[in-house]
């Protein structure tokens, strides 16, 4: 028996890095999932692999940062899950560099599919998630790490997720859907990018992490989302819970 048990879950950049984790995490605790993402080959990958540990999951695909796919997605996921009880948004492409040279393109698309995607997401949801749904957003703790070279547009829209978490947490409270955040720490392919992108910058990071190592995207960022989730965190909305071996903190 899982936490999970009987319930459908929608999971937004669910075909790698830190999406796909949480997703064959919650997938182990006994949800059908429903897997969203742009590239079909690696959502049918993990797909595969919940089927072959005797979980269910649907592939839904779709872009977060286009209205009519959000909408599609929800409405796709409920007619082959039959219901939807939990949406974890993890999708967001990046935007790496300088305040005053970033490429503006970049931002907007960062924009489009991170903070925009989470609440077109959120909103095409609702219906289905009242009373006793729970939504998890993923942001990161580069929100208040201000001197983090490059990372100042990629901050900005997370931070525009938490507020759009917590009022969310307030305004859908009386409606049984709690919404909570999840700062991860883990390398992801999106976080490879940002690293190869600045030379050394990986020693520099792993130094500010008081448990000294990246985190585990299934194991320990997924069984997070999973608590978060599930009925053991019944009482907990509004909250942004750091997964990241310390660096929020500690340091």
């Amino acid at each position: 028996m899982g936490t999970l048990d009987g319930k459908a879950a929608l999971v937004t950049g669910a075909g790698q890095g830190v999406g796909r984790g949480i997703a064959l995490a919650l997938a182990g605790e006994g949800a059908s999932l429903a897997l969203m993402g742009r590239t079909v080959a690696t959502l049918d990958q993990v797909a595969a692999q919940i089927s072959e540990r005797g979980g269910k999951a649907v592939v839904v695909a779709g872009d977060v940062a286009i209205a009519t796919d959000c909408d599609e997605a929800i409405g796709e996921a409920v007619a082959q899950l039959g219901t939807l009880d939990v949406l974890v948004n993890t999708a967001q492409s990046y935007a790496f560099g300088s305040i005053a040279d970033i490429d503006l393109a970049e931002v907007e698309a960062g924009w489009q599919s991170g903070p925009m995607g989470t609440l077109r997401m959120m909103r095409a949801a609702l219906p289905h998630l009242r009373e006793g749904g729970a939504v998890v957003n993923v942001s990161s703790s580069a929100t208040s790490d201000g001197d983090a070279a490059g990372t100042g547009a990629y901050a900005a829209a997370k931070a525009a997720i938490e507020s759009l978490s917590r009022a969310a947490a307030v305004e859908w409270a009386g409606e049984g859907v709690r919404v909570n955040v999840v700062l991860p720490f883990v390398k992801s392919p999106s976080v490879e990018a940002m690293l190869n992108a600045f030379e050394g910058v990986e020693e520099q990071v792993l130094a500010q992490v008081p448990m000294g190592r990246w985190g585990d995207a299934e194991r320990e960022i997924g069984r997070a989302v999973a608590f978060l989730c599930g009925p053991d965190a019944s009482f907990v909305t509004g909250a942004t819970l750091a997964v990241d071996g310390g660096s929020s903190y500690l340091r």
